[in-house]
């Protein structure tokens, strides 16, 4: 066979030399040959492919090995959850940039390479207010193309709610939408956080340790350092009630409790603005009734989770949730009923009317209204949620209340679906809770919601009747510390100045001895026009931006669906009315004054 330049890629020169020599070759020394050419073709192969993973090793040590991790936080939880992240990254080798989002340049996002967002969810799908402006930024035309960029985001979230981890789903989605890459997927966890916020962060440092050829430490055992006591949220320390007095007087429509709680051997800290997580416990009426309705064994034993086995009315009462239903649950209690019509329920296409059933109800109203039940009661608790630990704004000061924490409770009570409904840490303070008992409590701190660093900086307070308890702590401090104070002002309302005028001798003093400068009060149900905090605001419109032009911090705390929404309203109101502008310029006033700490909300 002949080499031909067409049918081989040798030139005519080499094919025909090729061809002269070829056919003088013995056949051992065309088998030397053949085994020659493959031997300088491996080296060759070898020789490459040592210099690419030389180039791709020195490009792994070159990857960056710096994470920022953002967060927005409304009541502390996805802080908390920062700051371990940030702790364990850095005890596996990582450089940590860690900043809230209110704090976050927005033009320095260009830059970064690896990214973590914790965020949780606010209200009806909003983000919380420290994460409002890079929220905005990042959905607007102004964000940046980010193909550098390597994320994850950890959403935090309540089930209970129809717009589920909604703010950190829309942070994931933009994110890829602008050429970023998932370092990680992302985890949208319920109110029992703390297992699946774990599994999380054990992923993103395997991520990350499979970029940097890495095989890092778990997570898991990575424990924070520093940390200033043993009692946290996961491990709650069991405090005595000292004192639990009604603030309203006799014939009130209202029952708010002032609870006093002895934090005596806990190590435990905090300033004011922080709250007071508390682990209820169930109704034992409610809770007996389950049992009852399913024909449950109330001494059967049942496992919580590996290691811990209760008897089942135990577990009911303290560590499962029954007051609220959830899409969730609906969805697997379908799968241990033989109702067709919650099945039907559940199914694609009937939202609204599932939507419509979980409000108001609980978990008595489920198992009566979809029997009969085809499954164990350890089937069945296996589908509950852990009860969420409920929060409460701190009412007190920790340096004039040594080893001591204030919390205000206004009981709820209320009937719904032909029953009555009762709110369930509210109606235990209420009701059950006595001197002398004890509760599961832990501090949840919140630096979204603090006194300014400059005590001389004005104060403007917005807080009707529960509201007002951290304020009471505001006020509390600044007394204690005796240093030169700001102005400060106060709005508080509620239904009655006789029977409701929670903490009426205190601001009283607060105002003789000059703590507190400036009292207006709003009771809504003594006159014929009901009047609340937002109309006395606006009664005192012009001092009111006054103190604001003169760097005035506004804090407001309380119902955010109303009372909160109402006063944001005149807030604009006034400062297109005092500082002559139009809305636009109004918002980015407000907007101003919230992206520099001039403006914090503890609603709910």
């Amino acid at each position: 066979m002949q080499l031909q330049v067409l049918n081989s890629p040798f030139s005519q020169e080499q094919a025909e030399l090729l061809n002269r020599i070829l056919p003088t070759l013995t056949e051992s020394q065309k088998f030397w040959l053949s085994g020659f050419l493959a031997a300088s073709q491996m080296n060759s192969a070898l020789k490459t492919s040592d210099a690419q993973m030389t180039q791709q090793l020195a490009k792994e040590q070159t990857l960056p090995k710096e994470i920022t991790i953002l967060y927005g936080s409304q009541t502390g939880n996805a802080q908390g959850l920062a700051k371990k992240a940030a702790k364990t990254l850095e005890g596996n080798g990582f450089q940590v940039n860690l900043t809230s989002m209110s704090d976050f340049k927005p033009n320095k996002l260009k830059k970064v390479q690896n990214l973590l967002i914790i965020v949780s969810t606010h209200g009806e799908g909003d983000p919380p207010d420290s994460a409002l402006t890079f929220h905005e930024f990042l959905h607007s035309k102004r964000a940046p193309k980010l193909e550098d960029l390597h994320f994850s985001v950890l959403a935090l979230g309540d089930s209970s709610y129809e717009f589920f981890c909604q703010t950190g789903k829309e942070f994931d989605q933009r994110l890829e939408e602008l050429g970023g890459t998932r370092l990680y997927p992302r985890f949208d966890c319920d109110v029992d956080y703390d297992e699946p916020a774990a599994d999380w962060l054990e992923g993103v440092l395997g991520s990350l340790g499979d970029a940097k050829g890495e095989s890092p430490t778990p997570s898991k055992s990575t424990a924070p350092k520093g940390v200033e006591s043993a009692y946290d949220r996961s491990n709650p320390f069991r405090a005595e009630v000292l004192e639990n007095i009604n603030l309203n007087g006799r014939g009130s429509n209202k029952e708010t409790r002032h609870l006093e709680i002895s934090l005596e051997g806990s190590g435990l800290t905090f300033e004011p603005g922080d709250s007071l997580g508390i682990y209820p416990e169930n109704d034992h009426a409610l809770v007996d009734l389950l049992i009852e309705e399913m024909k449950w064994n109330p001494e059967e034993l049942v496992t919580i989770k590996a290691g811990d086995v209760r008897p089942l009315r135990t577990a009911l009462l303290s560590h499962y949730e029954i007051t609220i239903l959830t899409k969730p649950l609906l969805v697997k209690a379908a799968q241990l009923s033989a109702s067709k019509e919650l099945k039907e329920l559940t199914t694609p296409g009937n939202e609204q009317p599932l939507k419509a059933y979980l409000e108001g109800r609980d978990l008595l109203d489920l198992v009566r209204d979809f029997t009969p039940w085809i499954c164990s009661a350890q089937e069945f608790i296996s589908i509950l949620r852990k009860i969420p630990a409920r929060l409460y704004s701190i009412a007190s000061s920790l340096a004039a209340n040594r080893d001591e924490v204030h919390i205000t409770i206004g009981a709820v009570r209320y009937d719904a679906h032909g029953r009555e409904r009762n709110g369930v840490c509210s109606i235990l303070a209420a009701e059950r809770l006595k001197p002398g008992d004890t509760l599961p409590v832990y501090i949840q701190h919140n630096e979204n919601f603090k006194l300014p660093k400059n005590p001389e900086t004005p104060i403007i307070m917005v807080g009707p009747g529960t509201g007002a308890a951290p304020f009471r702590s505001f006020m509390q401090e600044r007394e204690e510390t005796g240093s030169p104070q700001g102005k400060s002002w106060l709005f508080f309302g509620n239904q009655h100045f006789v029977t409701d005028f929670l903490y009426q001798t205190e601001w009283q003093k607060w105002l003789k001895n000059g703590t507190l400068t400036k009292m207006d009060v709003a009771f809504s149900r003594d006159t014929n026009q009901k009047v609340y905090v937002q109309h006395r605001i606006l009664e005192n419109s012009k001092e009111f931006f006054e103190w604001l032009q003169e760097g005035a911090v506004v804090y407001i705390c309380g119902d955010e669906k109303h009372m909160a929404h109402d006063v944001h309203q005149t807030l604009l109101t006034i400062i297109e009315k005092e500082g002559g502008m139009n809305r636009e310029k109004a918002e980015e006033y407000l907007a101003k004054m919230q992206q520099t700490r001039r403006y914090q909300r503890d609603v709910y």
